[in-house]
């Protein structure tokens, strides 16, 4: 680290701030046209179709929202299949008029869907050992690298490893400079929509202490003739899924096998405009290899209030949508949203959270419009009671920080201000009505200059804990049977003045909001993968 590198990630952060008066640098206009293919493809690649299995495993939501999980299945390649269906493969597809687009199970800045996977494993049941990429337009598997020398098999209890990537090109197109935030909150999403779909399997994840130039280089990241300019993915997290947590040999075996490379990535579009800003934030933040700090999960906390959802995991995690309007009458329970703020406090063995290591760094601020039997208002959900005095002395010290009347005695919720907040909220969002229209709206508060001074990587991780967040506030919406939309557009500084912050000790990284949706009667739905056609299971070549 170089005070260099930290200078040019604040530098970045400003630059990408939007104002009410002025926006962030962006492309001024969409050139659909020239579009970004939402669907990476290695062509020459050797490729297997995976089996799509995800309805055979009936285990509630309710249950595993609490962390309960069944026996561990097998790691090999049925259940990877159901893993990557459940978190990263298609959820549906949308048409209007003669457009039609695809819909995922993890969500993603307008839908650019910039996060890309990999497994790392070695040899399974049905799968060679080596580098896999991961199509979820097709559900398919596409072997990246295989393993120069043959390995002995993995034991079926034996976790792998799954890496994610980021292609910011995707998000640059429609968001200009600002499309860097997006990459990394569409990270965390990722993250937590893999925490849930391994919970289903019995299994667990972990991040790895990987850094960024070692993923590159067993991902094959750094083979530039292998990517068109501009189209390139960046190395982002490195985990481990399964029954355990792989031990040192396996690692050990895992990153110093040598392997084959084949397939070239296609172009995505056919014209590319840089932004250099995101290269260089990209630089500064590059993240070494270092141990991750330990899980800070409150072993003291009660059970998980309970939201009380009827549907299996599977079924609810294919179900959820962003919502695109709220009706703006309806009440949320009183109930449903502590248990949705419950569910925001790390607990051990209870994901998606357990994924996450260290302790919290984002809290919420609450815009309450419509939840019953709680006044309209500011509120503050303060995630790890530590912060509450940098918080209280960070924040305006005329707020009056009460605890909400009715609310469980571990709930670290507290009352800033009360009245109407819908204006506000619509304000601060980019003007968007579905701020003000929704039963409450949140802005992410991240612990911004103690999490940068430790690393300018730390950057990143912030954005990841609020798009794990994220995930969990769109499957407890979902539970409750109304709907979630993640905000990215919204005034940063408006924001922070609001909240009395007068220097960057605390930063507001993403907006979300929750209430009743108003479908489009306009919009049609298709079930995801009709279109498939069946295959032999076995190696094919991909393209």
């Amino acid at each position: 680290m170089t005070a260099t590198d930290l200078e040019r990630v604040q530098d970045y952060h400003r630059a990408s701030k939007h104002h009410p008066e002025r926006y962030a640098p962006g492309p001024g206009g969409l050139d659909w046209a020239n579009q970004p293919d939402p669907f990476r493809v290695f062509a020459g690649a050797p490729a297997i179709d995976l089996p799509l299995a995800a309805d055979t495993h009936r285990v509630l939501f309710d249950h595993m929202r609490a962390g309960e999980r069944p026996a561990a299945a097998p790691v090999d390649r049925a259940h990877l299949g159901v893993l990557l269906e459940l978190a990263l493969g298609l959820s549906a597809w949308k048409s209007a008029g003669d457009t039609r687009w695809a819909l995922r199970c993890n969500p993603s800045s307008g839908n650019l869907h910039p996060t890309e996977c990999y497994l790392i494993t070695d040899p399974r049941p049905d799968l060679a050992g080596g580098v896999w990429h991961y199509v979820s337009r097709d559900h398919r598997l596409e072997q990246r690298a295989r393993d120069a020398q043959a390995q002995p098999p993995a034991p079926p209890t034996a976790p792998l490893v799954l890496a994610l990537t980021s292609i910011h090109w995707r998000e640059a197109w429609k968001y200009g400079l600002r499309a860097y935030r997006y990459c990394q909150l569409d990270l965390g999403h990722a993250l937590a929509a893999l925490a849930y779909a391994a919970a289903v399997l019995g299994w667990r994840i972990g991040v790895l202490p990987w850094g960024d130039q070692d993923l590159a280089r067993l991902l094959g990241l750094d083979r530039r003739d292998d990517f068109d300019p501009g189209h390139e993915e960046a190395p982002d997290l490195a985990l481990w899924v399964g029954p355990r947590e792989p031990d040192a040999a396996q690692l050990a075996r895992l990153t110093r096998i040598e392997r084959h490379f084949s397939g070239r990535a296609n172009r995505l579009s056919q014209d590319y405009r840089d932004w250099p800003g995101i290269a260089t934030v990209a630089a500064a933040g590059e993240r070494p290899a270092a141990p991750s700090p330990g899980p800070a999960a409150d072993p003291h906390l009660p059970s998980l209030l309970a939201n009380h959802c009827v549907l299996p995991a599977a079924d609810l995690i294919r179900q959820r949508r962003s919502a695109q309007d709220f009706d703006g009458l309806s009440p949320l329970p009183t109930q449903r949203w502590f248990a949705m703020l419950d569910a925001l406090l790390p607990r051990p063995g209870v994901p998606p959270l357990d994924a996450w290591a260290g302790r919290p760094r984002v809290h919420l601020a609450l815009f309450v419009h419509r939840v019953a039997d709680i006044p309209p208002g500011l509120y503050l959900l303060v995630r790890d009671g530590a912060a509450l005095p940098a918080l209280r002395t960070g924040l305006r010290r005329d707020w009056r920080w009460n605890p909400v009347s009715g609310a469980p005695a571990h709930l670290p919720l507290y009352a800033l201000a009360l009245g109407e907040t819908q204006v506000a909220a619509r304000q601060l969002a980019c003007h968007q009505e579905i701020a003000a229209d929704s039963a409450f709206a949140v802005g992410m508060l991240a612990d911004f200059d103690a999490a940068l001074a430790a690393g300018p990587w730390h950057y990143r991780e912030l954005f990841w804990e609020c798009g794990l967040l994220g995930q969990v506030l769109y499957l407890e919406a979902e539970a409750a049977g109304v709907r979630g939309t993640g905000i990215g557009c919204f005034f940063d500084d408006a924001m922070h003045r609001l909240l009395g912050i007068a220097d960057t000790r605390w930063q507001s990284l993403y907006h979300f909001t929750v209430g009743t949706p108003v479908d489009d009667p306009r919009l049609h739905t298709q079930a995801p993968y009709t279109h498939r056609e069946p295959r032999d299971p076995g190696l094919h070549p991909s393209g």
